[in-house]
């Protein structure tokens, strides 16, 4: 469809055309994040198949394998229309990846309206998800690395405060509870010290024996909830980057699609007249 003139020749119209730039570059585009999707999806299938991730992080409510399957997947079927769509110049399939763009543009931006508007639920669902990954501490070693890492990086231990550990078999107070790690929480939550030669990884134990401001002393007592709060409030500006670069090659796309979109249906306007007056010249 590329290059096909206006009118009759010899005529006054100019010329019009799909534009090989916006073409390609859309198709570039997908192929991108085409690629991406083949990876996420790979990804997600040896979370769930190689290392059974529904079993590891059953507790933290959406298993992040499956969420990589559905999104990759999903990513895959839309970048797909958009790749085959802008080389073959089909209106149908652009027109489904433009309003797949669409939608979840306005899903993403409804959810984070609604998760500002309701932040006390949100609060609410994350705690909840906290306390349920710290009843099934001891369960996987990958959820294990992963609470981990996260109290060591806030610098915070437990959900609300520290004795939110006792929700664990292992480090439960209860006076039956035969284990070791009785009333104790994980060498994670425990305060470092630079000048430390040797780590004392039995450091948490007893903790919770203490008072708030002796195990202070020793542990971090504020909640990872609270911290996790305060490292938003203060990388505002650094998530909103991130939010906007999540936006933009939506926006791009949903822009290229439409530009070829118009161009496409120009042409077939462009063919129809032409047919038109080949069969009737003196119409």
């Amino acid at each position: 469809m590329e290059g096909r003139r206006r009118g009759a020749p010899g005529s006054d119209e100019d010329f019009t055309f799909v534009s090989p730039v916006v073409k390609y570059l859309l198709f570039f585009f997908n192929f991108i994040f085409w690629v991406i999707s083949l990876f996420m999806v790979a990804i997600g299938v040896y979370a769930r198949v190689v290392k059974h991730a529904e079993a590891a992080l059953a507790c933290l409510s959406v298993d992040p394998a499956m969420m990589l399957l559905v999104v990759g997947i999903l990513m895959f079927i839309i970048t797909f229309c958009g790749c085959v769509g802008s080389l073959r110049e089909n209106i149908c399939l652009l027109q489904t990846f433009c309003i797949s763009l669409t939608v979840i543009f306005i899903i993403q931006l409804a959810a984070g309206i609604l998760g500002f508007i309701f932040s006390d639920k949100a609060r609410y669902k994350v705690t909840e998800m906290i306390n349920n990954a710290i009843v099934h501490y001891r369960d996987d070693a990958d959820l294990q690395n992963l609470i981990d890492y996260g109290q060591t990086e806030f610098g915070c231990c437990g959900g609300a405060t520290y004795t939110d550990w006792s929700q664990n078999i292992y480090f439960n107070c209860n006076q039956s509870n035969p284990s070791r790690e009785r009333c104790s929480v994980p060498f994670s939550c425990c305060i470092l010290s630079r000048k430390q030669v040797v780590l004392n990884t039995m450091c948490g134990q007893g903790m919770q024996d203490m008072e708030y401001n002796e195990a202070g002393n020793h542990i971090h007592t504020n909640g990872c909830i609270d911290r996790m709060v305060d490292w938003i409030h203060s990388n505002l500006f650094i998530l909103g980057g991130i939010a906007l670069g999540l936006a933009i090659p939506q926006l791009v796309g949903m822009l290229l699609s439409q530009i070829l979109i118009n161009q496409i249906n120009d042409q077939i306007k462009l063919q129809n007249y032409n047919l038109k007056h080949r069969s009737d010249p003196w119409s």
